[in-house]
């Protein structure tokens, strides 16, 4: 196995760290009315412009991939390309991009190879394009097994059609399959929702994630909800207390499954959790390429623990060329990053190993905090372990902006 090692010359530590490369696809066949994300439908004449700029992006002599030689070597152990629906394009577009990959980057053999796709998308063709350029984990975005439900939300498959691909996928010996569901859509009943879990579980993929429906201004069906209209089938989004209740249900079922929960939304069978995700929660290196991807390197001495990229988020100024923001992350930005992403796991956060990197000086100010979630039950602790309760996970959100709150004076770089 090929080992990344990142010298910290400064605090005499060597520390093996590869890759994982985020590639970005922003192409969608129709917009989930519950969508987010900086992704959208566009003419199919502007995929080829997109892969271009993407694979120029990657290039051992482009200018911002200069920035960060003197950080990290290219050595990869995680791809994941998301979206947006990968699966869209064309499969020698597919393939110009991993090629691209090959040629910049050095994969290692048991590297982990993600690509996400819309049920429906996987045509042989695509199926094939996949195997063939090491494509070795699935993630499908299913939402929900009842028809009526993938419907109202804009989704284009059926559940026969998400059956079909999960086995035209093990067929060619792609068998790491992920299953995407959200609780608290348009019609959703504990009965359908009951389904759906069901469904995933007699599957039999070894990797499930569950969502709790976002309401906010950011996608066509939050804003109407929050209007209190009828678009969208807005009038028949579950409350926040019934959409609570499933996703509860569902770590229930999925646990009984011995598909065990071991992030908020993530659940696994042993073995199989997600290494490229993994990589976010544990603020290991990674790189994002196209619309809206963003990068985390390492800084070993000087003033920043590591520096972010963000590409731009529209697509208009991606392919036009704009140049990514780069974002200096301060010790203290630092040190809340890793309660807050750390926290997202079931595993939790061991206060000792982050007292020895951050000094027990930084995390002092936090102790507080930590006893009044112990004692409200939003968390629990384990000698130098905290981890959320399951009422922790529910308002993950509220614990993780009082660690943000607590932080307001800047930790000196050690």
């Amino acid at each position: 196995m090929l080992d990344l090692r990142l010298s910290r010359a400064t605090r005499g530590i060597i520390i093996e760290m590869p890759l994982g490369l985020y590639i970005s696809v922003p192409f969608c066949r129709t917009k989930c009315s519950y969508c987010n994300f900086a992704s959208d439908v566009f003419s199919r004449s502007v995929f080829q412009r997109y892969v271009d700029r993407v694979c120029a992006d990657m290039k051992r002599d482009n200018p911002t991939l200069a920035q960060i030689d003197g950080h990290t070597d290219r050595i990869v152990d995680s791809i994941y390309l998301g979206g947006g629906t990968p699966t869209v394009l064309d499969p020698t577009q597919l393939q110009r991009l991993f090629v691209s990959i090959s040629e910049n980057f050095e994969i290692q053999a048991n590297a982990e190879i993600t690509v996400e796709c819309a049920p429906g998308t996987l045509t042989p063709g695509v199926i094939e394009a996949l195997r063939r350029c090491g494509v070795n984990r699935v993630s499908l975005g299913v939402q929900s097994f009842v028809d009526q439900e993938a419907a109202s939300v804009g989704r284009l498959h059926n559940r026969t059609t998400v059956l079909e691909d999960i086995a035209n996928l093990r067929a060619v010996g792609i068998t790491n399959l992920n299953i995407d569901l959200i609780a608290g859509l348009p019609h959703q009943t504990l009965d359908s929702w009951t389904f759906s879990v069901e469904q995933t579980i007699a599957s039999e993929v070894p990797h499930a994630s569950v969502y709790m429906l976002e309401v906010d201004e950011d996608s066509r069906l939050g804003r109407e909800v929050i209007a209190g209209g009828r678009k969208y089938h807005a009038h028949f989004v579950p409350d926040e207390d019934v959409t609570a209740d499933l996703y509860l249900m569902a770590c229930e079922r999925l646990e009984a499954a011995r598909v065990q929960q071991y992030e908020i939304s993530n659940f696994a069978r042993e073995g199989y959790e997600s290494r490229h995700n993994l990589k976010y929660w544990t603020r290991q290196p990674y790189l994002g390429f196209g619309v809206d991807a963003h990068s985390m390197l390492p800084v070993f001495g000087g003033e920043a623990e590591a520096i972010r990229f963000s590409s731009p988020d529209s697509l208009e100024a991606y392919v036009a060329g704009g140049s990514p923001n780069r974002t200096e992350v301060s010790p203290a930005a630092a040190l809340e990053e890793r309660f807050f992403l750390g926290l997202r796991l079931n595993c939790g956060i061991d206060l000792h190993k982050v007292a020895a990197a951050f000094g027990e000086d930084a995390i002092a100010e936090f102790r507080q905090t930590i006893a009044d979630f112990v004692r409200t039950g939003l968390m629990s602790k384990q000698g130098d372990v905290i981890r959320l309760s399951q009422k922790g996970r529910l308002l993950s959100n509220e614990v993780f902006e009082r660690f943000l709150s607590v932080a307001t004076e800047e930790i000196p770089a050690r």
